[in-house]
């Protein structure tokens, strides 16, 4: 039954309660601080600015006491996801990425194989963006509930409300998004153990897993999706049911206030995000 356990692995969009300092940052100041240290990350290209992205990512899940080990899961879903990527960054894009300090060389070449040194350095570079984005995704979501993620998210979104943008409904929007992403984990796990009770070979271990698992995944694809259909629709009739409307005069008893770690952390975030955006360049490696 561990084959068909996905929810475990499933990091993001699950709340952990929790005192520590990061569980106790105003929603705003957390999504600001993932907003800058996430632009850093996304033009970070040497070796060394993104040592210290994994490391600051690190350091801001054990300040916020989430098991190391638990964070390390989500890794698992993704691996085949990382693996194909490399491949075809590996094999496919030697010439699209010129390696950061040095100059270009060509290490192999075989028709459209073509592998040089950008392409080991784009494949390194991709691997720990990836893990960096899952870490702060999975650390904000879980030391974040749902509601004061969609308090911060409109609160931000507000003054933009002026030209048009429905601040209200986005933040809704996006908090929905991240909320169905375990649901639809729990409803692969419920569909895959109810098509292995009937025959399905859906745990098949072999050399070539990968290719049988891709057919199998092909095959729960359609189920799934009409299940996130149905769950969708029945959203929408509940909040129907409960006359919900728009963000426009709405009022609302939540009324997020900055405290003094707030600023510091927004400070922190801020400053370290410019560091090493100004300084990736002058990095070795």
């Amino acid at each position: 039954m561990e084959d068909f356990e996905f929810l475990r692995h499933i990091t993001i969009g699950q709340y952990l309660p929790g005192d520590s300092l990061i569980h106790r940052l105003d929603p705003r100041t957390k999504l600001s601080v993932f907003l800058f240290i996430t632009i850093a990350v996304t033009f970070s290209i040497s070796y060394i600015s993104n040592i210290i992205l994994v490391l600051v990512a690190l350091g801001l899940v054990l300040i916020s006491r989430i098991p190391l080990r638990y964070i390390f899961s989500g890794l698992k879903p993704a691996v085949p996801i990382i693996i194909m990527l490399a491949v075809l960054q590996l094999l496919f894009y030697g010439n699209a990425f010129a390696p950061y300090g040095a100059e270009n060389r060509t290490l192999f070449h075989w028709g459209l194989i073509h592998v040089t040194t950008g392409s080991i350095q784009l494949v390194i570079v991709s691997a720990m963006r990836f893990v960096e984005l899952l870490f702060l995704t999975s650390l904000l979501t879980n030391t974040t509930t749902l509601t004061d993620l969609t308090h911060g998210m409109e609160n931000m979104l507000r003054p933009f409300s002026r030209i048009g943008v429905p601040s209200h409904e986005l933040s809704l929007v996006m908090t929905i998004a991240l909320r169905f992403v375990p649901l639809l984990a729990e409803q692969l796990e419920i569909i895959m153990k109810a098509q292995a009770s009937r025959g399905a070979d859906i745990a098949h271990k072999g050399k070539l897993q990968f290719i049988t698992t891709a057919k199998q995944v092909a095959a729960l694809i359609v189920p799934l999706f009409i299940d996130a259909f149905r769950r969708g629709e029945d959203l929408i009739l509940a909040m129907q049911a409960r006359c919900y409307v728009g963000g426009k005069g709405r009022s609302s008893l939540v009324h997020l206030k900055f405290q003094k770690i707030d600023y510091v952390a927004y400070a922190f975030g801020l400053i370290f995000s410019l560091a090493v955006l100004v300084t990736h360049r002058y990095m070795p490696f």
